[in-house]
């Protein structure tokens, strides 16, 4: 079996997985995709049921969308350039406000062949994971391969980096506090 392949039978388990988790814990789902093009939100959109906990996302290629849709400040953009934890970060947060959901994350990178440099490498990947209470992550990783390969292995990354964010959300008790301001999660 191919690495690609594999890979894709991996993203598939790994959505199936959180749809599942998100649903039980009446947990709903943002995100925002530059590099992967939506690769993440296919997966997971691929699972039967999967409306009940993914919101939706946002495809963010070009950095005017990522100013305009998202709230990535110029100033970020200008200071780390589009692939970089301030950027993948406030990338995840926009898609967290804009959809009201409980969970987000974002993926920004390049994919390659071209768009390199010897600070940022092809395959260079950023991924930032946050849930509504503010707390999150981002982290990087230079993934081999062709274009594909990089795409399919930064997805893949990205729902298994959720799956863990959502574990410790599902984990905590989920108080109603009845105002229409929706959950508020408490230890």
């Amino acid at each position: 079996m191919s690495a690609a392949r594999l890979d894709l039978d991996e993203t598939a388990q790994a959505a199936r997985i959180l749809v599942r988790k998100l649903s039980s814990a009446g947990l709903s789902l943002a995100c925002a995709e530059s590099c992967t093009g939506g690769l993440a939100a296919a997966a997971i959109t691929a699972v039967p049921g999967a409306s009940a906990a993914f919101w939706g996302g946002y495809v963010a290629y070009s950095n005017d969308c990522k100013t305009r849709i998202l709230g990535v400040s110029l100033d970020t953009l200008s200071r780390f350039g589009a692939v970089s934890r301030e950027t993948a970060r406030e990338m995840a947060q926009g898609a967290l406000s804009a959809s009201g959901a409980d969970l987000a994350f974002a993926i920004t990178g390049i994919a390659g062949p071209e768009g390199g440099s010897e600070d940022k490498p092809v395959g260079l990947v950023w991924i930032a994971w946050k849930d509504a209470l503010g707390r999150g992550s981002e982290e990087s990783a230079v993934f081999g391969g062709d274009r594909e390969a990089v795409r399919q292995a930064a997805a893949l990354r990205a729902i298994r980096g959720v799956n863990e964010l959502a574990a410790g959300l599902a984990a905590e008790e989920v108080v109603d506090i009845d105002k229409g301001e929706g959950p508020i999660y408490s230890s």
